[in-house]
């Protein structure tokens, strides 16, 4: 049922208009007398390959950026240990709250690294200000450390931390700004959903020289398979906007104050 669901999912509007267009192109031809045993292979050259190699490049962004997303929650979480291990007296007043503040950081942190990047164009110059102003936060936060006693190179350390978390964040910014080869994209999304409809001569053929109902029926799975194909393709092009079942989850925030909460 689960792999039903998933099926269900990445059909959409686009692959019922493409199928019924491939159906009346089918009929059109078939009334017109418009049939032809046309060569299949150019859709395996001309389509399948390209949208392979689409589909393979925009699965590896998505294993970028999950490893980048791992990358960054995990080095937060070191800081938040070092706030609160490093300082040679926790019970001392100026020590005192670095774990707390450094937990509010990471919990900001996640959440407008979550709202960056699920944000449209005209929202991501302020939010990007927003995490960058965190990462500010911290540098401070670091020399506060430092003025409650934590050793110079347990600071040279943290700060470590920090370039890393800003490394990962600005990956994970690249990913969302820039796709896969957009001329490739676009070519890939004109064929896939216009040779289901160019080959009904094909289909028309078919539907003569065996019965109607074949070649009415392989119209319609070509339409679904290469419309299917591309809507795939879609789905993984962004993985962080919350569409499709492959997306990275970013709302870590709430885990993250549960599992930092001693």
């Amino acid at each position: 049922m689960i792999t039903l669901r998933h099926f269900i999912g990445i059909i959409d509007r686009q692959t019922i208009i493409v199928t019924l267009l491939a159906l009346a192109s089918t009929w059109l031809c078939r009334r017109l007398g418009l049939a032809a045993d046309m060569p299949t292979g150019l859709i395996g050259v001309a389509i399948v390959f390209p949208i392979v190699f689409s589909i393979n490049a925009a699965y590896r962004r998505r294993e970028e950026a999950l490893r980048h997303f791992a990358s960054l929650k995990a080095h937060a979480a070191a800081l938040y240990f070092a706030h609160r291990d490093w300082v040679p007296d926790p019970e001392d007043p100026p020590a005192a709250g670095h774990p707390e503040r450094a937990r509010e950081l990471i919990e900001g942190l996640l959440e407008a690294a979550r709202a960056f990047l699920l944000a449209a164009r005209a929202e991501r110059e302020e939010r990007l200000d927003r995490i960058f102003g965190i990462f500010s936060s911290f540098s401070r936060s670091h020399e506060a450390l430092r003025r409650a006693g934590v050793p110079a190179n347990e600071i040279s350390r943290a700060n470590q931390y920090l370039r890393a978390m800003m490394i990962d964040f600005e990956r994970m910014r690249n990913i969302r700004l820039y796709r896969t080869p957009v001329s490739l994209r676009a070519y890939s999304r004109v064929f896939l959903n216009a040779f289901p409809v160019v080959f009904g001569p094909y289909f028309a053929h078919l539907a003569g020289k065996f019965y109607p109902a074949v070649g009415y029926g392989l119209a319609a799975v070509y339409a679904l398979v290469l419309v299917s194909l591309d809507n795939i393709q879609e789905d993984l092009e962004n993985p962080f906007d919350a569409v499709g079942e492959d997306d990275v989850r970013l709302d870590a925030a709430g885990e993250y104050r549960r599992l930092l909460g001693d």
